[in-house]
């Protein structure tokens, strides 16, 4: 079984990257002081497809080169922390119209802000479908992500 993907195989991870330098480029030097909920839903949108895909190599690469396998997990769990943040964030930033900041509870219903414009809470639900799956509590709080080989 190989470990290197077939030669034909695109890579589009490294345009993501370059996307996300260029829109940083463009868009916070001369943009609004305050991030927009509309940004933090597409960061986050980004943030859950950097996990997903860090899950699936993990799964994959663990079974083949364990120590490869925990820091390639220990990524995971960062990715999803640091999407847990974005949408506790999203959640603490004023509606654009109203400027009211909705309940946590909002979040359990899917679509506080109403179909279709932002659905990240339906998309993190999802997303922590996976995590709970894969993951402890006490993995997802702990300063340290887990055992890592050497």
């Amino acid at each position: 079984m190989s470990r290197t993907a077939s030669p034909t195989a695109q890579d589009f991870v490294p345009f993501a990257t370059a996307a996300l330098d260029f829109h940083h480029a463009l868009n916070l030097p001369g943009g609004p002081l305050v991030t927009s909920r509309a940004e933090l839903d597409a960061l986050h949108a980004h943030l859950v497809s950097a996990h997903g895909l860090l899950d699936a190599h993990a799964a994959r690469t663990g079974q083949l080169v364990p120590i490869e396998g925990d820091h390639l997990r220990a990524a995971r769990t960062r990715i999803w922390q640091a999407a847990d943040h974005v949408h506790a964030a999203y959640h603490a930033a004023p509606r654009p119209d109203s400027g009211d900041v909705p309940e946590p509870e909002a979040c359990q219903a899917g679509l506080p802000e109403g179909a279709p414009e932002l659905t990240i809470c339906q998309r993190h639900q999802r997303a922590a479908h996976l995590v709970r799956r894969r993951n402890t509590p006490a993995d997802l709080h702990a300063p340290f992500t887990g055992l890592v080989r050497r």
